[in-house]
């Protein structure tokens, strides 16, 4: 009795591990492609196969066969890149682009550029494209054309890329500045801008002035002219109107103030005032 329990424990501890051998070979043959990714199949006999596999769990031969994953989602990228303008003016341009491998074309991408395709085509066809579009403007028309600079670099960008089985979903401008001197012949020419409307300002005040002082003369001697005339024909009736005119603007503001007191003459009061 114990010798048929010995056998059957140990029959099944031969099937137990037959299962975890096939269970652990079944187990190195699956692999996964997780959301938002894309495998490529690289065989030792024939080399990397044209089919572009799919999310979800699949299978593969260990040792003959290697699954590469491609991340195919939209992923950004920054690419500086000095360059010249049209006249010779120093610019330091920076390109954001929103990129994705096209699904299909993974194989040959894997192929021909690599795991690492977008560091090896990104850099060099923007800097292509870049050097080609801002050498047709000048300094002043890439600031003032910039949307139609950035429509030129998008549209020939993208077709480079898609040489490459490379999508741009997105390609925007996001830094643009240009050398030391160019900076510095700006701030002078906005100096210079400065200095002129403030010189036209003072010689529009000047001028103002100009003509305030000749209608001011002008009113002085038309006065003087017909002070001249009245004193001709009145003689010095005008004089005595004026010196009655204001001695009555004179007793009015008296009579306002309450500490001031208006004698008459040859009235006699309480205290002999000195006279």
């Amino acid at each position: 009795m114990a010798q048929q329990l010995a056998n059957l424990f140990t029959r099944v501890g031969q099937i137990g591990f037959g299962v975890a051998v096939v269970g652990g070979v079944v187990n190195s043959a699956l692999y996964n492609v997780d959301a938002g990714h894309r495998a490529v199949i690289f065989d030792r006999f024939v080399g990397v196969k044209q089919v572009v596999v799919g999310e979800g769990t699949h299978f593969f031969i260990p040792w003959v066969q290697k699954p590469i994953m491609f991340d195919i989602k939209t992923r950004p990228r920054n690419v500086p890149v000095v360059t010249g303008s049209k006249d010779l003016q120093t610019v330091n341009i920076t390109l954001r682009v929103l990129f994705r491998p096209i699904g299909d074309q993974l194989p040959r991408i894997y192929t021909t550029l690599g795991i690492d395709y977008e560091d090896r085509v990104l850099p060099s066809i923007t800097n292509e494209v870049l050097k080609a579009v801002v050498a047709r403007y000048d300094a002043g028309e890439l600031i003032t054309q910039r949307e139609k600079v950035s429509r030129n670099v998008s549209e020939q960008l993208t077709e480079r890329s898609a040489q490459f089985g490379i999508i741009l979903d997105d390609i925007s401008i996001t830094h643009l500045t240009f050398g030391k001197e160019f900076t510095q012949a700006v701030e002078l020419k906005q100096v210079a801008q400065q200095e002129a409307e403030r010189a036209k300002f003072l010689v529009d005040k000047a001028e103002q002035e100009k003509k305030a002082a000749i209608i001011s003369a002008d009113g002085d001697a038309s006065a003087a002219t017909l002070l001249a005339k009245a004193f001709g024909e009145a003689g010095e009736g005008l004089v005595e109107l004026r010196r009655i005119e204001a001695s009555e603007d004179i007793a009015y503001k008296l009579a306002k103030n309450r500490n001031v007191v208006y004698l008459p003459n040859n009235q006699s009061t309480l205290l002999s005032l000195p006279q």
